[in-house]
């Protein structure tokens, strides 16, 4: 039998199917983060999630010979990003446990929009005209969600909506730590500011799981830290342009999970919102790879 050497072709590939692996470890994530949520302080629930995530950080910086890739070029802008990420989750958690999921990813969907609009002043990148009508029109799209004269404009709505500008920000930051710093020492200052900063807090918000909650709470801490692993890994073998539409799957699974598991249906005006964000996201990340292609 003759071997065929992976190219390019196999490395995109593989990018996209951990990609896809990856969102539909996020997926199961955030139903188990719904249901812990109706019984379990939120607080509680990031906490144990980063204290399990620890042991995985530290797995994947460990170097043979030269041991925890753990120093940082940028230890100020870590520490910022980690507790950015920390702060993201809590908004984001509490929402889900509020609204149905489909909502709050419709919402969230809007991140990468954001991801492009901030990186104007942030990454110092040019962003032309098309991309700016495309941000507006994924605005437009939020405004939908939110029903017009902003009928629907509840706390959890707005959660969501301040973890999706959290997400953006925490993007942002990723991207320029990224340039001095590995993905492996990224993760090790995100597990271990994330377990300190909730450590800090999650004792007065404790409340003692059953056996099925502390079975809940492990699965999603593994789900949460392989999710991340996987999720990254797909960046290093596909262009982030390639693999950027299949993370809108996370949106299908919301809606599929919120429906067959909590009996939440999308009305309208969230569906036609989602769909304008999902639409104008796909065509910022058309123009950003015709961008790529024309310097390159």
């Amino acid at each position: 039998m003759t071997t065929v050497p992976a190219g390019p072709a196999a490395s995109t590939r593989a990018g996209i199917l951990l990609v896809v692996v990856g969102i539909t470890m996020f997926a199961v994530l955030d139903v188990l983060s719904k249901i812990l949520g109706q019984s379990l302080s939120v607080v509680q629930i990031i906490w144990v999630r980063f204290l399990l995530f620890v042991p995985f950080a530290l797995a994947l910086a460990w170097r043979p010979g030269q041991g925890i890739a753990w120093r940082s070029a940028t230890p100020a802008l870590q520490a910022i990003r980690a507790v950015v990420l920390l702060v993201e989750m809590w908004f984001f958690l509490s929402a889900f446990a509020a609204i149905p999921l489909a909502d709050a990813h419709a919402i969230g969907a809007f991140a990468p929009l954001l991801v492009t609009a901030l990186s104007v002043p942030f990454l110092g990148e040019r962003v032309g005209w098309r991309r700016w009508a495309a941000i507006g029109v994924g605005f437009g799209g939020i405004m939908l969600i939110l029903r017009p004269g902003f009928a629907e404009l509840t706390l959890p709505i707005l959660y969501a909506v301040v973890g999706a500008l959290l997400w953006a920000v925490y993007q942002i930051l990723l991207k320029i730590v990224g340039r001095r710093d590995s993905a492996a020492t990224t993760g090790v200052w995100t597990a271990a500011i994330g377990a300190v900063g909730a450590s800090a807090i999650g004792p007065f918000f404790w409340t003692a799981p059953d056996a099925q909650g502390w079975m809940l709470l492990v699965v999603a801490a593994f789900l949460g830290g392989a999710g991340h692993i996987v999720y990254s890994k797909a960046f290093t073998l596909a262009p982030a342009s390639v693999l950027q539409p299949f993370t809108y799957l996370l949106l299908v699974y919301a809606a599929l999970f919120g429906w067959l598991l909590f009996g939440d249906i999308p009305d309208r005006w969230t569906l036609a919102g989602a769909a304008l964000v999902v639409a104008s996201g796909l065509y910022t990340i058309h123009r950003e790879r015709l961008r790529t292609v024309a310097r390159s």
